[in-house]
């Protein structure tokens, strides 16, 4: 498609916000970038100097946005604090709020790091590796293994491990089960596991629609087997004095504490996300 830069994106943000798309602007500026190969701050300048551009495939790229097809697996990547990870249909689509649990993981690998130690760090539920990922690129001294039940996700983490940190251990396994040879050996264990309730669909199309629900629902009736089983392997897996981090909804705040309720754990705090929601809980094995 070829016309001016300005033109193009006033079409594209007033067609996404008729679907319905919260972020229709910014969605359009990416969008267009992307269909021209360029940076989304190279845009501006576009619509600043005026003139034609050819957008190769940008109307079909808007047409599956207005179709809430997830902006991410349009452009094929996702950002995830400091990171661009490839993304796409059969993997989660990892999120802002993300970032916080991320936080809590890293600001402890990097603790042990200053203190002239090499951090082991596990990441149960790896999904595209965002956790893993953040942690072995801002703390080159941890020693980061990762885990992903579903085949289809685990490829789409091994393209980011390729990319970003070959040094990574990355498996292909259940969380439960997953890491014996590193039992008690590990001193972080970090995980945003799929915690959804039964019956509780997400709203968004985006999430109900494209995110796998292996990814999403935790089983239970409070969405939180897949979660405890978590809690149990990093019990297993972490030395004394070791740090679990695990990712829930807003609402399980109390039930992620209770999570942590047994003789193997001290010093359970909750912590907020961005939007100063209840986002994780994080608990010392003794």
């Amino acid at each position: 498609m070829r016309a001016d830069a300005r033109s193009l994106l006033e079409t594209a943000a007033r067609r996404l916000a008729e679907a319905g798309v919260a972020s229709a602007r910014t969605d359009a500026e990416l969008l267009l970038a992307h269909a021209l190969g360029v940076e989304r701050s190279r845009v501006g300048v576009l619509v600043a100097l005026g003139g034609p551009v050819e957008a190769a495939g940008f109307e079909d790229l808007v047409e599956q946005r207005a179709d809430r097809v997830p902006l991410q697996h349009l452009t094929g990547r996702a950002g995830f604090r400091a990171l661009e990870l490839r993304v796409g249909p059969g993997v989660f689509v990892p999120r802002p709020e993300t970032e916080t649990v991320a936080q809590l993981a890293v600001d402890e690998a990097a603790r042990l790091a200053a203190a002239g130690r090499r951090p082991v760090v596990v990441d149960l539920c790896t999904g595209s590796g965002a956790l893993a990922l953040a942690v072995a690129t801002e703390v080159p001294a941890a020693r980061v293994h990762a885990v992903e039940l579903d085949p289809m996700a685990h490829a789409w983490a091994r393209r980011n491990v390729e990319e970003l940190a070959p040094g990574l251990d990355l498996r292909l396994g259940d969380a439960a089960t997953a890491f014996e040879d590193l039992d008690g050996l590990v001193d972080v264990v970090v995980s945003n596991p799929p915690y959804v309730p039964p019956g509780a669909v997400p709203v968004d199309p985006e999430v109900a629609l494209h995110d796998p629900e292996v990814a999403l629902y935790g089983g239970g009736d409070d969405g939180l087997l897949v979660p405890r089983r978590v809690v149990a392997t990093a019990a297993r897996l972490l030395r004394p004095g070791g740090l679990a981090v695990v990712e829930h909804a807003e609402v399980q705040e109390d039930a992620a504490r209770r999570m942590f309720a047994g003789p193997s754990w001290v010093d359970v705090r909750s912590h907020r996300d961005l939007t100063d929601r209840p986002r994780s809980t994080t608990a010392r094995h003794i």
